[in-house]
C-alpha cells in the first residue's frame, strides 16, 4: 500500500523511483566512481572541401577499466620511499658487461633478424596527421553496416555546438536526410594532432529532445579474421528435422529476456546497464575490507555481486521443460575409436566369410580428421601435430616428414628466443616418439648428433639444457632394432659434455708443477 501512494505521488512532490529495503541495501553496496563532467571535443565535421559544421563530441559509451595505481613498497613500512629499483643494462657475455642506457638502442624483430631503430627513426616513422579531424569519405545504407563489424572501445555521440544557431541547423538537416534515406556517413576520425586515423560509420539518432550522430568505429583490413567453413546444407546427415527445429525455437522462445506486461508495454528482464562491473566491485570490496582490516583475510564475494549475472528466475523456471525436449530430441552418445587392425586376417579376412554389415559412418565421425586432412606439409603454427599427421597418412616419405620437420625446429631455434625454445622441446619429443613407433631411428640420431655438435657454435646452451632436463637422448638398440647406439651410449650423450667441460678444468687448473719444473730449470 505504501508503494502504491508513493507511486502515485507527482513527480515533482513524490519520487522517480521506489526501492525495497533489500534493494536500498543492494544499492548502497555497489562502489561507483566519481562521477565526472563530461569532457567535450571540439571539432569540424566536413564534406568535401566546402562544406564544414562545427560539431561537439561526447563520449557516450566508454570502457571503464580500474586505475594502476598498484606499487611496490617495503612489506615492513609500507612506504614507497623505502624502495628503490635500479635497472642495469648487461651484455650477454660471461663479465656480464654493463651498458649505459644511452648506448642502448630499440630494435624490431623480424623473424631470426633484428632491425634496430634509433629513436630519429621512431618519430619518422609514426603516422603524422594535421589535427583533429571527423571528415565525411562518403554515404552508404545502414543495412551495408553489420553489427560484427563494430569495433573500438568507445561510442562517440556528436552534437553542434550550443551557441551555434547554423552550426544546429546544418548538422540537423544532414541527421533527418540520413535517417530519412536510411543512410550512414562514412568518415575519418582523428582525435588529436599525431593521432592514429580511424574510419567509422556515424548513424542518425534522433529522440524527442535531442538528435546527433553516432560514431562507431569500424575495422581495417588487418582486423578482419576470413574464416571458410563447409556447408551444412549439402549434407543430409546434419540436417535438422522439423521437430528438432520447433524444440529450439521452444527454447530461444522461453529464454527471452523481454517480454510484455499487463499494460502490454515491453519489460526487460535482464537490465545489462544496470549491473557493475563484477572486476571493479570485487577490487574495491577488497580494497575497503584491507584498509579497515588490515590483518584479516579477504571476504567472500557478495552474493547479490553473484547473483548479477545469473539468469533471470523467471526465465530458469520456464526454460526447463524445453530443455528436457532438447535433451531428447538431440540424444548424445558416445563414440568409441575401433581398434586399429593388425593382422593380415583382420585387414583381408580369410575369404570364406562374408562381407560385414555397412558401418555407421557417424560412428567413426571426428572433427579432427576433417581438419587433419587438408594438411600437406609440416606448418610453423603446430609442427608436432602435422609430423604425427603427416606420419599417420603416409601420404608423404618418412625421410621427407623428417626433414620438414627438422627445418622447422631451425627455424624456431634460429630466433633464439625462450618462447620459441619451448616450442622446439615437443617437436623433438615427437620426433623420437614417431621414430620408435616406426622402427626408423637414423633420421633423429642423426639429427640430434648434429645438433649437439652446434651448440656451442650457435650458443644455444640453454635450450641443450632443456632437452638434458627432459631427457631427450639418442634412440638405443632396445627401443629400435636398427639403432647402432645402446642404452649406454644413450645415457653418455647427455652427459658427455658436463664431464668434458670437467676434465678440461682439471688440465687448465693442474699447471703449477709445471711451472715449478720450468723455475728449476
Amino acid at each position: 500500500m505504501t508503494k502504491q501512494v508513493m507511486m502515485s505521488l507527482d513527480e515533482d512532490d513524490g519520487l522517480e523511483e521506489v526501492y525495497t529495503f533489500s534493494d536500498a541495501i543492494e544499492k548502497l553496496s555497489v562502489f561507483k566512481r566519481v562521477e565526472k563532467r563530461p569532457m567535450p571535443w571540439p571539432c569540424t565535421l566536413t564534406i568535401g572541401s566546402s562544406l564544414a559544421i562545427k560539431i561537439v563530441g561526447y563520449k557516450a559509451v566508454c570502457e571503464e577499466r580500474p586505475r594502476k595505481s598498484w606499487s611496490v613498497v617495503d612489506a615492513q613500512t609500507h612506504q614507497k620511499d623505502d624502495i628503490k629499483r635500479d635497472v642495469v643494462y648487461c651484455l650477454n657475455d660471461d663479465e656480464e658487461t654493463e651498458v649505459q642506457k644511452d648506448d642502448t638502442i630499440q630494435g624490431y624483430r623480424y623473424g631470426s633478424d633484428i632491425i634496430p631503430f634509433s629513436k630519429v627513426d621512431q618519430d619518422q616513422m609514426k603516422y603524422k596527421t594535421d589535427g583533429k579531424s571527423f571528415a565525411v569519405l562518403g554515404f552508404t545504407k545502414q543495412s551495408m553496416i553489420s553489427r560484427h563489424q563494430f569495433v573500438g572501445t568507445q561510442v562517440l555521440k556528436v552534437f553542434a555546438p550550443k551557441d551555434d544557431e547554423h552550426a544546429g541547423v546544418a548538422l540537423s538537416g544532414l541527421i533527418r536526410a540520413l535517417d530519412d534515406l536510411k543512410m550512414v556517413a562514412v568518415v575519418r576520425y582523428v582525435y588529436a594532432r599525431n593521432g592514429n586515423p580511424q574510419v567509422g560509420a556515424a548513424f542518425p539518432c534522433i529522440k524527442e529532445k535531442s538528435e546527433c550522430l553516432v560514431y562507431v568505429q569500424l575495422p581495417f583490413m588487418e582486423d578482419l579474421r576470413q574464416y571458410s567453413f563447409p556447408s551444412l546444407e549439402n549434407n543430409k546427415k546434419y540436417t535438422p528435422s522439423e521437430d528438432q527445429l520447433s524444440a529450439v525455437d521452444s527454447l530461444i522462445d522461453s529464454m527471452m529476456l523481454v517480454e510484455e506486461d499487463e499494460d502490454g508495454e515491453t519489460k526487460d528482464l535482464f537490465k545489462v546497464n544496470h549491473i557493475p562491473n563484477p572486476q571493479y566491485q570485487r577490487l574495491f570490496q577488497c580494497l575497503h575490507h584491507r584498509a579497515v582490516n588490515p590483518g584479516a583475510p579477504l571476504p567472500p564475494v557478495d552474493p547479490w555481486l553473484t547473483a548479477a549475472l545469473q539468469r533471470p528466475l523467471a526465465v530458469a523456471s520456464r526454460c526447463q521443460a524445453p530443455l528436457e525436449a532438447m535433451k531428447k530430441k538431440f540424444p548424445l552418445k558416445e563414440v568409441v575409436k575401433k581398434k586399429e587392425l593388425k593382422t593380415s586376417k583382420e585387414l583381408f579376412g580369410n575369404g570364406t566369410e562374408e562381407p560385414d554389415a555397412k558401418v555407421d559412418e557417424e560412428d567413426d565421425f571426428n572433427l579432427a580428421d576433417i581438419t587433419e586432412g587438408s594438411i600437406t606439409q609440416v606448418g610453423s603454427v603446430d609442427p608436432a601435430r602435422d609430423f604425427r599427421t603427416l606420419i599417420r597418412q603416409k601420404s608423404l616419405p618418412f625421410g621427407e616428414v623428417c626433414q620438414q620437420l627438422t627445418g622447422r625446429i631451425e627455424q624456431l631455434l634460429g630466433n633464439k628466443n625462450m618462447n620459441y625454445y619451448i616450442k622446439c622441446i615437443p617437436c623433438i619429443q615427437t620426433f623420437r616418439e614417431q621414430s620408435v613407433q616406426v622402427g626408423n631411428a637414423d633420421h633423429y640420431n642423426s639429427y640430434i648428433q648434429s645438433l649437439k655438435t652446434s651448440i656451442p657454435v650457435r650458443g644455444l646452451q640453454e635450450f641443450w639444457d632443456m632437452l638434458v632436463q627432459d631427457a631427450l637422448t639418442l634412440i638405443n638398440k632396445d627401443e629400435v632394432d636398427g639403432s647402432r647406439f645402446s642404452s649406454h651410449d644413450a645415457k653418455q650423450f647427455l652427459t658427455a659434455e658436463e664431464k668434458k667441460e670437467e676434465v678440461v678444468a682439471a688440465v687448465v687448473d693442474d699447471t703449477g708443477d709445471v711451472d715449478d719444473l720450468l723455475d728449476m730449470m
